[in-house]
C-alpha cells in the first residue's frame, strides 16, 4: 500500500510540473505574442512600403504597451505550493527550525571557523618563535665567534708591538756596539 501511496505522489508531482511548465509556455507566449506581432506587422508594411511607388501618410498610433505578466495574472509574483517540500524530512526539518535556531547556528559555525583560524594563527606563531629562536642562537655563536677574533688580534697586536719595541731596543744596541746595515 505504502508503494502505490508514493506512486500517485509521484503522478501528482508529475502533472503539476507539467501544469506548471505549460502555465510558463502559454504566459511567455502571452507576453511576447504582441510585440512579435507588432514587430512581423512593421516589417511587412516597411516591406510594402519600399516595394511600391506611392507614399501613404504617416501612421499615428497610440497604442498601449503589451500588458506585463503581473497585470495579466497578479497573484503569480506569491506562487506557493502549500505542500511543496512536505515529503523530504530534511527540508521539513530545516523549514521547522526557528529564526534564533538558525542564527544560533550560524554563530557556532562562525566560531568553529574563527578557532580554526586561532589554531593555524597560534601553530604558525610558534613555528615563527622556533625559528627566529633558532637564528638568535645562530647570531649569538656568530657574535661570539666575532668577539673571541677581536679579541685575539687585539692580543697579536700586542705581541707585535712588543716584539717591535724589543727589536728596536736590539737593533739600537748593535748599532751602539758598531753593527752597520747593509
Amino acid at each position: 500500500m505504502s508503494g502505490s501511496s508514493s506512486s500517485s505522489r509521484g503522478a501528482g508531482g508529475g502533472w503539476l510540473r507539467w501544469c506548471l511548465v505549460m502555465f510558463a509556455v502559454t504566459s511567455a507566449l502571452c507576453v511576447s505574442a504582441p510585440a512579435l506581432y507588432w514587430k512581423l506587422n512593421h516589417h511587412h508594411h516597411h516591406q510594402q512600403h519600399l516595394s511600391s511607388s506611392s507614399s501613404c501618410p504617416p501612421c499615428s498610433c497610440d497604442c498601449p504597451p503589451p500588458p506585463s505578466l503581473l497585470q495579466i495574472a497578479p497573484g503569480l509574483a506569491n506562487l506557493s505550493v502549500p505542500d511543496c517540500g512536505q515529503n523530504d524530512p530534511d527540508l521539513k526539518k530545516e523549514m521547522g527550525k526557528q529564526f534564533v535556531d538558525l542564527l544560533t547556528e550560524e554563530l557556532k559555525l562562525q566560531e568553529s571557523v574563527a578557532a580554526e583560524h586561532a589554531h593555524h594563527m597560534n601553530a604558525t606563531l610558534t613555528e615563527a618563535r622556533r625559528v627566529a629562536s633558532q637564528y638568535q642562537r645562530e647570531g649569538d655563536k656568530c657574535i661570539a665567534a666575532t668577539e673571541t677574533c677581536e679579541a685575539a688580534r687585539e692580543r697579536s697586536q700586542d705581541s707585535i708591538r712588543k716584539e717591535i719595541k724589543l727589536t728596536s731596543l736590539w737593533e739600537r744596541r748593535a748599532r751602539n756596539l758598531g753593527w752597520e746595515d747593509h
